[in-house]
C-alpha cells in the first residue's frame, strides 16, 4: 500500500502493557475505525486484538523511529495507552537528527518523573505534526462515573478514609511520584511508589498484623490523576485484579477520580467488587 492509498486522518495507537490498549482498540473497532498500532517491545503483548491490526514493534531505545513509523502509516493523530515500565539509558538510544535536536529536553525528561517524560514525548510528536489525543476522548465509556459504582455504600468511616487517601494521592501526584494512596483509620498509611498499585496493595497486605496496623480493619485505596497531569496520557486505571488485590489487603473499597480514571473490563470488575463486598466509588472534588 502506498502513502497515497491511505486514508487521511488515520488514528495511531502507541500500546504498552495492560488491558487499556485492547479496550481502546475494541472501542474504535465498534465505530468502524481500524487504527495503526505501535507495540512497545517488552510491554505490549501480541494479543489477537492487537496484532490483528496493521502494526509495528518498537524498542524503547529506538524512540527515534517513532515519528517515521507513524508518518509512513499515514497517521496524523495518535493516542498513548498502557504502561511502559522501562526507561532507556541515554547510551543505548539510537539517535536521529530530530532526537539530537531535543537532547537537552530528553536528558531532563529521563531524569524526571513519568509525567515529565510523557510531556516530552507528546511535544516531540506534535512538533512533527502528529496530534496527541487522550484515551478518554476515544473511549469515554471507560471512565469512572461520580458516586457509587459497585458494591456496598461507603460508610462515614470509609468516606473519612477516602478523603485522607485522596489528599495523600494528590500530594505525591504533585511531586510526580505516583497516583495512589491507602488510608486506614482516617490516616494515610501507604503511598504508591515505583512498584505501582499492585505493589502498593501487596505491601499493605503484608503490613496487616504489624505495627500500627495490628488489629485494624478496613481502609480504602484511592487513585487520582496528578494535579498538573496532561490528561492525554497515563490516567489512573483499575480492573478485576485491582479489586482482588484490594480484597486480599483487607480494604473496604476503592475510590477513583470521577471522569479522570478508567475502569477496565468493566462488567467483570463490577461483578468481582459485588461478589467480594468491595465498593468502587467515583470521587468528585466536593466529596
Amino acid at each position: 500500500m502506498t502513502r497515497t492509498d491511505r486514508a487521511e486522518g488515520r488514528i495511531g495507537l502507541i500500546a504498552g502493557s495492560g488491558r487499556l490498549p485492547v479496550e481502546i482498540v475494541e472501542s474504535l473497532n465498534a465505530r468502524g475505525i481500524r487504527p495503526y498500532l505501535i507495540l512497545i517491545e517488552g510491554e505490549a503483548k501480541p494479543l489477537p486484538q492487537l496484532v490483528g491490526h496493521d502494526h509495528g514493534w518498537l524498542r524503547v531505545e529506538d524512540f527515534g523511529r517513532l515519528v517515521p513509523m507513524l508518518k509512513d502509516a499515514g497517521v496524523d493523530k495518535v493516542v498513548m495507552a498502557g504502561g511502559v515500565a522501562r526507561r532507556p539509558a541515554l547510551g543505548a538510544i539510537r539517535w536521529s537528527w530530530s532526537l539530537v535536536s531535543m537532547l537537552p529536553r530528553l536528558v531532563r525528561a529521563l531524569a524526571s518523573g513519568d509525567d515529565g517524560l510523557l510531556r516530552t514525548i507528546i511535544g516531540h510528536l506534535e512538533t512533527h505534526g502528529i496530534a496527541v489525543i487522550g484515551a478518554h476522548e476515544l473511549a469515554a465509556d471507560l471512565l469512572a462515573d461520580a458516586g457509587l459504582i459497585a458494591g456496598p455504600k461507603p460508610s462515614a468511616i470509609d468516606m473519612r478514609d477516602i478523603r485522607a487517601a485522596a489528599a495523600a494521592a494528590k500530594a505525591i501526584g504533585a511531586l510526580d511520584i505516583g497516583q495512589a494512596a491507602i488510608a486506614i483509620g482516617g490516616r494515610a498509611v501507604a503511598l504508591e511508589g515505583i512498584e505501582g498499585t499492585e505493589g502498593l496493595l501487596e505491601r499493605v497486605a503484608a503490613m496487616r498484623g504489624h505495627g500500627r496496623l495490628a488489629g485494624r480493619s478496613g481502609g480504602v485505596l484511592v487513585k487520582c490523576a496528578k494535579p498538573d497531569q496532561d490528561l492525554r496520557a497515563d490516567l489512573p486505571a483499575i480492573g478485576p485484579d485491582t479489586v482482588d488485590a484490594a480484597f486480599a489487603a483487607g480494604l473496604k473499597g476503592i475510590a477513583l477520580d470521577a471522569e479522570r480514571a478508567f475502569i477496565l473490563d468493566f462488567a467483570t470488575t463490577v461483578a468481582r467488587a459485588k461478589a467480594q463486598g468491595v465498593f468502587i466509588y467515583g470521587l468528585k472534588g466536593d466529596d
